[in-house]
């Protein structure tokens, strides 16, 4: 996986705001959702695709489970903005796994956005392909 900085010398607080990312999605895909909770403030407020709020990693454990019968991410690449106070992170790849059915399915776009303060996260949106692939499985979309 490959990061990019605006800045083409990565910060202490850059390098430290990608590892903090990196270390938050590798234990949600075990799924190790109290893992994932280390990196995140009590505050946390993630929002997924379809405007779906949660509050802590557990709960998207919860969701991915009713979504898919298992899924991970290939993440290909960390963009890194440094800002004022706060670090945000793009993580950009693609999500491989199975529908509930078992079909497999791999190449599933997604981009997440964090917002890291304070060595930690504060902020997470998720947009992802998969709307558009349940769409096309169903006959409904081409």
């Amino acid at each position: 996986m490959s990061q990019n900085t605006s800045d083409s010398s990565a910060t202490d607080a850059t390098r430290e705001a990608a590892a903090i990312v990196t270390a938050y999605l590798e234990a949600s895909m075990v799924p190790d959702p109290e893992t994932a909770a280390r990196y995140i403030a009590p505050d946390l407020e993630i929002v997924f695709t379809g405007a779906r709020r949660f509050r802590h990693p557990r709960e998207v454990t919860a969701f991915n489970a009713d979504r898919y019968a298992w899924v991970k991410k290939s993440m290909e690449r960390l963009d890194v903005v440094p800002g004022e106070g706060q670090t945000t992170v793009y993580s950009l790849g693609t999500l491989y796994g199975a529908w509930p059915d078992g079909t497999t399915f791999e190449g599933n776009r997604y981009v997440d956005r964090f917002t890291v303060r304070d060595g930690l996260i504060v902020t997470m949106e998720v947009w992802n392909d998969s709307a558009e692939r349940l769409l096309t499985r169903a006959g409904l979309a081409d």
